[in-house]
């Protein structure tokens, strides 16, 4: 269903300063710098504006994508219909006592609370320095890197439920698991209810220098680690007990280019976006990689990414 004038006109009256636009390529908002235009784009930096936005949508059904820092989807080259909402809401505002804790919006980016944090003082978060996305996409595939993870600080979370309902849950009701949780298998199955708004982190005191020391450490690991052209971070989850880079390089597969994209010759679970990638590359080359590990290895490599309208192929085995 199309969005109709007298809601695009509602939202721009909404938003104001912020950005609302038709048929606006999305490839430059995303990590991979792949896939075509949103019907209608909104950047809400207001909350209650985002909640708006939401709800008017999805009372007139029209199709919902929200994004955060896009670093972990993959945009069809046909564009995405309804309405893409890029969550621009960055709040963020450390609690002391009675236990310390960061409470932060779900548009704020990680990597950079991760530094706020550090130049501030607060360990619980230095493990997340080199991660991309935002806090709410962190949540939604529980992120993590070098030991930690959400999981392991996430304390309560606030909703956003399809019938308007805003409301508190612990972290445990997520079912964070390794880089997935209930919303996750959600969003997979096309549904963008529950929402994530905000999320309350444990953290602790830490001397800023050692933390800074600790961060850089990480952000080097990374340089060395991982490709430097686009690319939208590890595609597949690893299996258990292996890892998905170490199939994909014993498969021969790293350094394989397939168009304008190409398995990373550095990290084999990354695909890399040479220039001009197209959406229908990566997805070749994704059912490439699987059709190859499981002849190979007898592995079925499951999608950490989201492909936005393409869910039900990423998930299919066989």
């Amino acid at each position: 269903m199309s969005v109709p004038a007298s809601l695009k006109a509602r939202w721009q009256q909404l938003l104001g300063d912020d950005l609302l636009a038709e048929d606006v390529p999305l490839a430059p908002y995303t990590s991979f710098r792949v896939g075509g235009p949103a019907e209608v784009l909104a950047m809400p930096s207001r909350r209650e504006h985002l909640i708006a936005l939401l709800l008017d949508a999805h009372r007139a059904g029209i199709p919902i994508t929200l994004l955060g820092g896009a670093s972990n989807v993959l945009v069809p080259d046909e564009g995405v219909r309804g309405l893409v909402v890029i969550n621009r809401c960055r709040g963020y505002r450390v609690e002391p006592a009675p236990r310390p804790h960061v409470w932060v919006e779900s548009g704020m980016s990680l990597a950079g609370l991760a530094r706020a944090l550090i130049r501030e003082g607060w360990d619980g978060l230095t493990w997340a320095v080199s991660i991309p996305g935002t806090v709410g996409g962190a949540v939604v595939g529980n992120a993590g890197a070098h030991g930690g993870d959400i999981a392991s600080v996430l304390e309560e979370v606030t909703l956003l439920e399809a019938d308007g309902r805003v409301h508190r849950v612990p972290g445990a009701a997520l079912e964070l698991a390794y880089r997935t949780s209930r919303l996750k298998r959600a969003r997979r199955a096309g549904r963008p209810f529950p929402v994530v708004l905000d999320a309350r982190l444990r953290v602790w005191p830490g001397d800023p220098d050692r933390l800074r020391a600790v961060a850089d450490a990480h952000l080097a690991y990374r340089r060395r680690t991982q490709p430097g052209e686009p690319s939208v971070g590890s595609v597949f989850r690893n299996p258990p007990g292996d890892y998905a880079g170490r199939l994909i390089e014993a498969a021969g597969l790293k350094g394989y280019r397939l168009g304008n994209v190409a398995v990373s010759p550095v990290h084999a679970n990354f695909i890399v976006n040479l220039g001009g990638g197209r959406a229908a590359e990566v997805l070749a080359l994704m059912r490439l990689i699987q059709e190859r590990v499981a002849t190979r290895f007898g592995v079925h490599l499951e999608p950490e990414i989201i492909v936005l309208g393409q869910g039900e192929y990423v998930e299919q085995r066989g």
